[in-house]
């Protein structure tokens, strides 16, 4: 599959869709750009598969979202309580943040999301053709961002995430057309954090490699004669020009690279450890020097630490018994890194307030709107361990400062 493949002379848009048609040794690949919500994609899917004969369809999916796609129900077998405990609450958030902003902008043009790809996979599937998922896990991706950001930027992700919720900026039918020209998550940052484009390339052009080596993959020795291949339109242009080049002499040693996770900087996982280490040190000197400027500090500790917990609490409007489990297990659980105050204010929230059948079947449709993240059981407990984790991390630094002060006073 090395060969270079060589560009079609019938390149043209008869879908009125981005399209490119390219030779990957003897097959004819037709890549088709779409907008991720947009009623002409579905429709260009649709009518190219309908004119032209295919041996099979890749999308851009991985299986997880593909599972998602074709299984609307699946988010009511969420296992709410593992998932807290896993440590991917704060996955599971940024996948709903997306996924509110895509509904969104869905809802707004009475467009189902994603619904180019589902009609690519169930065309594909009616036809009895293969359908390829071509796309790597976006949590992995969502990692590789995470990680190969300066931990001073990171803001802007979070901010890009939390923007895509709360705006309620009005996107018309041309708006959407224009995110052709990118890509639905990129989009979703960009709006929020423009200046900051290398932010995107683990989103852009990573991915363009990974889908070229899946396609290569998937391409080599199975015989295929023609395959349509569905992209967000972002990515047509970094596929072509990687498929012109020709395929990867390795594509499992590039997918492996691709989805390998950079190692996390130590700082971030030694840095608690020294607070800690230097909260414990200060109560120490302060018992030393008098019982009353020790008791001090540590009422400064459970009072700044566990207050700002709480109220993340009550700004997440959880139980009241939420609320006193925040304040009393902030401050104990900033002295140990490894359990964060949201897991526990999560987990009492979760058991208090048992999300049902029902706050599972409409977590998609009440995340897309504001008050919605608070009316749904499911979402209000992220959201839960979200605020809590942040009000007990500025807690620890305030108080941590506040205890210095005391001992050089």
């Amino acid at each position: 599959m090395s060969q270079a493949p060589a560009a079609d002379p019938r390149d043209h848009t008869p879908t009125e869709q981005p399209l490119r048609r390219l030779h990957v040794g003897e097959t004819e690949v037709v890549l088709l750009g779409t907008a991720h919500v947009s009623r002409a994609s579905a429709e260009a899917v649709a009518r190219l598969l309908n004119e032209e004969t295919f041996d099979a369809v890749a999308v851009e999916l991985c299986p997880s979202r593909y599972q998602a796609l074709l299984d609307p129900n699946a988010l009511e077998r969420l296992d709410l309580v593992q998932v807290i405990r896993q440590g991917r609450a704060s996955v599971v958030l940024a996948n709903l943040a997306l996924g509110a902003y895509q509904q969104r902008l869905a809802e707004e043009l009475e467009v189902e999301p994603g619904a180019e790809m589902k009609t690519a996979a169930q065309e594909a599937r009616r036809r009895g053709l293969p359908v390829l998922l071509i796309d790597r896990d976006i949590g992995t991706t969502l990692r590789r961002v995470y990680r190969q950001a300066p931990w001073w930027r990171r803001m802007n992700l979070i901010g890009g995430l939390m923007g895509s919720v709360v705006s309620r900026e009005k996107i018309d039918g041309a708006e959407i057309e224009r995110l052709k020209e990118g890509d639905i998550l990129e989009n979703t940052f960009a709006q929020f954090a423009e200046e900051d484009r290398d932010l995107f390339r683990p989103l852009i052009e990573e991915r363009d490699r990974y889908m070229v080596a899946r396609l290569c993959q998937e391409l080599a020795g199975a015989g295929h004669r023609k395959v349509l291949v569905v992209i967000g339109a972002g990515h047509l242009k970094g596929m072509s020009e990687r498929l012109e080049q020709g395929c990867p002499a390795d594509p499992g040693a590039e997918i492996a690279e691709l989805e390998r996770l950079p190692p996390p900087s130590p700082w971030p996982r030694r840095l608690p450890w020294l607070i800690v280490a230097l909260v414990l040190a200060g109560f120490a000197i302060g018992f030393s020097r008098s019982p009353e400027l020790g008791w001090a500090m540590v009422g400064d500790w459970v009072f700044i630490n566990g207050g700002l917990a709480a109220l993340g609490v009550l700004i997440a409007r959880g139980h009241p018994l939420t609320v006193i489990a925040a304040f009393l297990a902030a401050p104990l659980t900033s002295l140990n890194p490894m359990v964060g105050a949201g897991m526990v204010t999560a987990l009492v929230e979760g058991l208090i307030r048992r999300p049902s059948v029902g706050d599972f079947q409409r977590l998609r449709q009440d995340t897309a709107h504001l008050k919605g993240w608070w009316r749904n059981r499911v979402a209000r407990t992220l959201l839960v361990f979200l605020f809590s984790t942040l009000g007990s991390a500025a807690g620890t630094y305030l108080a941590g400062f506040r205890i210095a002060e005391r001992l050089l006073g």
